[in-house]
């Protein structure tokens, strides 16, 4: 069983693992990234990958479901957004705090770059209701990790919540 992050021609398939690490060293970089409400509800997205609380092999997303804004001025800032996140993360951006080596990060976070890098985002949103709203943003950050979360619904971060 695992996961699925894709857009309309390519797909990466994580395994549980995979997408926990994935996700984890992507959150480290998009926390210290974030400075506009897109941004927060992209955090939010990312927060919701955390299967400690949505559930083993059920989290994921497609590049599609996302949206990127309604002007092209808007969707340009996020995609670019979302690449500076990824560029951080692949640079090993926090990776000290986790409790265990991320070998196969780097691989992951560049298939997705290449992915991001080639997708085209429209106005378009392909399942509406799939990105979160302005009023779901994750604006709650882990006092003792800095990293957002989708508190006030959950007790912390990923790192918080990690079974031991």
């Amino acid at each position: 069983m695992g996961n699925v992050f894709s857009d309309a021609t390519e797909s990466l398939y994580l395994s549980n693992g995979g997408t926990a690490v994935f996700v984890n060293v992507l959150m480290l970089a998009v926390s210290d990234l974030v400075d506009d409400e897109w941004d927060y509800r992209f955090a939010s997205l990312l927060s919701l990958q955390d299967q400690n609380m949505m559930g083993r092999g059920a989290v994921g997303f497609d590049l599609r479901d996302i949206a990127w804004g309604t002007t092209d001025s808007e969707r340009v800032r996020s995609k670019e957004f979302v690449l500076r996140a990824t560029a951080l993360a692949l640079s090993g951006h926090r990776w000290s705090e986790l409790d265990y080596e991320p070998p196969f990060a780097r691989d992951y976070l560049r298939q997705f770059q290449a992915m991001v890098e080639s997708f085209e985002p429209t106005g378009e949103v392909r399942r509406a209701g799939d990105f979160p709203g302005a009023d779901e943003r994750a604006v709650a950050s882990c006092a003792l990790h800095r990293i957002l979360s989708a508190l006030p619904y959950w007790e912390g971060c990923f790192l918080c919540t990690e079974p031991p």
